[in-house]
């Protein structure tokens, strides 16, 4: 029993961080229901275009497959400040949350760029059902991923002055699950959205 014990993650060992871990798991159940709620929406409005512009006129590929790109790199960079934490190497974990966060804030910064793009071209959320439909679901994950850039922020500062413990290994575990949950939804989102409008 021990030896199953020493071979789990700290945070895994302490009881109370464990049924944090629990919670926070129970947060991304209902995150994953509101996004299922948006995906239905659009899906019932992307055809109710009104006098607005079709999907296949609104989004281009290319800044939004450089949007993926980041994401998807992200989450690559947000595994390595895990391993690092997880071999005890402060320095690394810190770095590699900061490139994490750089990435996060670049997603959003060419996320703001297309939606002023749109908005200045007179296409705004009130011109047509898919237009709100599109708005509500890609800025909710727009707005997800601002709150996990502040929470990286955040994180990286707290590692930095008090090291690796039991909390702040916690609360990166629970940070990669949070970032990676945001791009499992944008490769639905880039899937239902972008691609399906394009074709």
């Amino acid at each position: 029993m021990s030896t199953t014990t020493s071979t789990l993650p700290p945070e895994f060992q302490d009881n109370m961080e464990s049924i944090r871990i629990m919670g926070f798991w129970i947060f991304l159940t209902t995150d994953l229901v509101l996004f299922g709620s948006l995906f239905a929406v659009y899906v019932v409005f992307r055809s109710l275009v009104g006098l607005g512009p079709t999907p296949h006129q609104l989004f281009v590929i290319g800044p939004v497959l450089t949007e993926t790109l980041i994401l998807l790199t992200s989450s690559f960079t947000c595994s390595l400040s895990l391993y690092s934490a997880r071999i005890n190497r402060v320095p690394g974990a810190i770095a590699w949350l900061i490139v994490t966060l750089g990435l996060g804030m670049s997603f959003v910064l060419l996320e703001i760029h297309e939606f002023a793009s749109d908005v200045l071209n007179g296409h705004t959320w009130h011109q047509s059902a898919f237009l709100s439909a599109f708005f509500t679901l890609v800025g909710t994950h727009g707005g997800h991923v601002s709150v996990g850039v502040g929470w990286a922020i955040m994180l990286a500062i707290q590692i930095g002055l008090k090291g690796l413990t039991l909390t702040t290994r916690r609360k990166l575990y629970a940070f990669a699950l949070y970032w990676h949950f945001l791009d499992i939804v944008w490769i639905f989102i880039f899937t239902v959205v972008y691609l399906s409008g394009i074709a």
